[in-house]
């Protein structure tokens, strides 16, 4: 069976980019053009596509979509508090899930996840390689089994981290924080210890072909992301950028479908650069970013701190956020934490969506701010990005205010009561022409 890229490549539009069209007001010759291009991907794995999955695309064409991180460990490990917030995410509004696992019946979590996910969904199989086993003890053969068995359940994409390559590790010496990636870490570790060249990049064409026979996306690693924004933009990250180029392309000409993940923490003046930096490297693949985060003095907040350079990542050039919950660098997130890192990336993908001037962006913010200005309660609400947040804080505010109906018939605001109410007063000013 052809991958998305070479359906389009021969010409031809699938159900996915039909479907993709349609949700994104695109044509679907465009959809086509542009994953034959290698600029837009539809992360649907034949499994997943066969089952409760609906197609999205990512690329500079359409919306800027958001993932989710989710998964279980040794230290928290429930099946359904996962699939809880996998549901709530996606209700929300993610568009993507990862599942991180590192803990638990992997194969039996995975299973469940998939039976309840109808977005995108990835995974880091270099996790589960190293679940019971030491890092040195890892094999090329059970890389391959690993990678298989998690296509032949039906993730549709992959972390892979190829691009960190054994002359890269001398790069890090100077940082501050070194190698912060997990999959990177590992992979650095093995490395050392074996004194060979990473086993992900000498096994590429090998991946291709499984990730090709199930339409797997590629979502190339970025091992050597910048942990802090002293090291962003290092010699360490551009060096491995560059191999992920090099990749890329050697995906793409093996039919498959290329995404890359990029950086981490970032100074805000430094955004723009890298965005366009892996738009020449990577000859314009989707860019997919964690953040980035703008500054390394806000845990417990580094959802603020990454929506604000998620908004500029995206503005600038990249198709993907990964969300970051408020518990980034301080534990793993609950419920309300993933409700939040959704929430907060949400917002980060629309702002840049509405500088961009992508059409029809901006309508559901129309359409809230005319609610809004004729004191139209439902329909303000109902417009929020978060509408259970909304309701309830203006549901606390309006008891308080001893509004009527909990203010959902009240002419004026719960911020300034009646006579003081600007909302009010300019609506009577219409009324009076």
């Amino acid at each position: 069976m052809a991958t998305q890229l070479e359906v389009a490549r021969s010409g031809q539009i699938s159900e996915a980019m039909k479907c993709v069209g349609q949700i994104e007001n695109l044509d679907p010759k465009f959809v086509r053009d542009e994953i034959a291009a290698g600029r837009l991907v539809i992360p649907a794995n034949t499994v997943h596509l066969a089952g409760n999955l609906v197609p999205a695309g990512i690329g500079r064409a359409c919306s800027v979509k958001i993932n989710a991180n989710i998964g279980a460990s040794d230290i928290r490990s429930s099946l359904a508090g996962e699939i809880d917030k996998m549901k709530m995410a996606i209700r929300l509004g993610a568009d993507a899930m990862m599942d991180l696992s590192t803990g638990g019946d992997l194969d039996e979590i995975r299973r469940q996840l998939l039976s309840h996910c109808t977005v995108p969904f990835g995974t880091v199989p270099i996790y589960e390689v190293i679940v019971d086993r030491a890092v040195e003890d890892i094999d090329k053969d059970t890389i391959l089994r690993v990678v298989e068995k998690q296509a032949r359940q039906g993730v549709d994409f992959f972390t892979i981290h190829a691009g960190l390559l054994r002359e890269h590790i001398d790069l890090i010496k100077s940082r501050v924080c070194g190698i912060v990636s997990r999959g990177g870490s590992l992979i650095a570790k093995w490395m050392v210890h074996h004194n060979k060249q990473n086993p992900l990049y000498e096994l590429f064409d090998d991946l291709c072909d499984i990730m090709r026979e199930y339409d797997v996306c590629f979502s190339l690693g970025d091992g050597l992301r910048p942990g802090c924004i002293a090291d962003a933009t290092d010699e360490a990250q551009i060096a491995e950028l560059r191999v992920l180029g090099e990749l890329t392309q050697r995906a793409q000409e093996r039919g498959c479908q290329v995404m890359v993940e990029g950086p981490g923490h970032v100074p805000y003046d430094q955004i723009k650069y890298n965005m366009e930096l892996q738009a020449e490297i990577c000859n314009g693949a989707p860019f997919y970013v964690l953040g980035p985060l703008v500054t390394d003095i806000a845990p417990g907040y580094d959802h603020i701190t990454s929506a604000i350079g998620g908004t500029a990542a995206a503005f600038y050039g990249a198709s993907f956020l990964c969300y970051v919950t408020p518990r980034e660098h301080l534990g793993l997130p609950d419920a309300e934490d993933v409700r939040q890192g959704v929430i907060a990336s949400k917002i980060a993908a629309h702002a840049a969506d509405v500088a961009r001037g992508l059409p029809g962006a901006s309508d559901r913010d129309r359409r809230l701010s005319t609610a809004r200005a004729n004191l139209q309660w439902d329909k303000h609400l109902s417009e929020s990005m978060d509408p259970e947040t909304a309701q309830r804080m203006h549901d606390e505010a309006s008891v308080k205010s001893n509004m009527p109906s909990a203010g959902k018939d009240a002419d004026y605001c719960t911020m300034c009561g009646h006579d003081w109410c600007s909302v009010r007063i300019n609506k009577e000013l219409r009324e009076a022409k």
